[in-house]
Formats: C-alpha cells, structure tokens, sequence
C-alpha cells in the first residue's frame, strides 16, 4: 500500500518520523502487538540498540507473514524503560533503523515507561500496517 504522508507545515518538518500516515481505501489492516527483542526461544539480550533492532525486526517479521513489507507500516508505538538511553543513542539508533526500515518514516510515538512484562526486555514496539487487499 502507498501512504499518503501528512506532515503540515505548521507542525515544522519531522525528523525521523511522519505527524500522519493517510491509507488508501480497501487496505486490510493488521495490528501488530508490542514485540521485544525476543528470540524463537523467547529470550530476550543485548544492549539498548541491540534490543531497538530486535523489536523492530520482529515487527518487520510479523507483517512479512502477513504479506507485507516495511512500506506498510503506518505507525509504530515505542515503549521505553529509560529515556536517556534512547536520547544518548541516536545516531546509533537511527543507523540500526534505517538498516531495517530504509528511508520510511512512519508515525511514531516514543514512551518512556517504568516497566515492560520481560524484566530483561528495554524495548518494545508495537505498530499497524495497511496490506493490500488479497486476491484470493
């Protein structure tokens, strides 16, 4: 599916995000609930960057399954337990985004929360996709 992207101007330009994602009619939508960076055995390790690619790849994988692709993300909700550590790795963060999700930016919402259900786990991301209408 092809996004229109909304991004209004008196909103200044976004930077590694987009304000609104418009899907085109007839998508079929996929929630896609909050991964960590967990292995098949549903381990989760590494470092804060480590864990950000880990979620965001299982995210990937989950609408891949679907029959989808980063393009048809239209949003990702980020929960965090440690805000410095996003902050203080950026440029690290970014690099291992764009390795996954190329130059797509959807919406994105960043939240810092106390706690995730995996004590091991520093991130997790959940997101919707639009997915083309099946041709069964």
């Amino acid at each position: 599916m092809t996004f229109e992207i909304v991004n209004p101007e008196s909103l200044g330009q976004p930077r590694g995000w987009s304000n609104g994602m418009l899907a085109p009619a007839g998508g079929r939508m996929l929630f896609i609930a909050g991964q960590v960076a967990s292995d098949a055995a549903g381990h989760v390790s590494g470092g804060f960057v480590e864990q950000f690619a880990g979620a965001l790849r299982n995210v990937v994988t989950v609408v891949a399954q679907a029959g989808g692709g980063v393009q048809d993300i239209g949003r990702l909700t980020i929960f965090v337990r440690d805000i410095e550590a996003y902050l203080s790795s950026r440029k690290e963060l970014g690099a291992a985004y764009r390795a996954i999700m190329g130059t797509h930016y959807p919406a994105m919402t960043l939240v810092e929360v106390s706690r995730l259900v995996d004590p091991a786990a520093m991130v997790e991301i959940e997101g919707t996709a639009v997915l083309a209408p099946r041709r069964d």
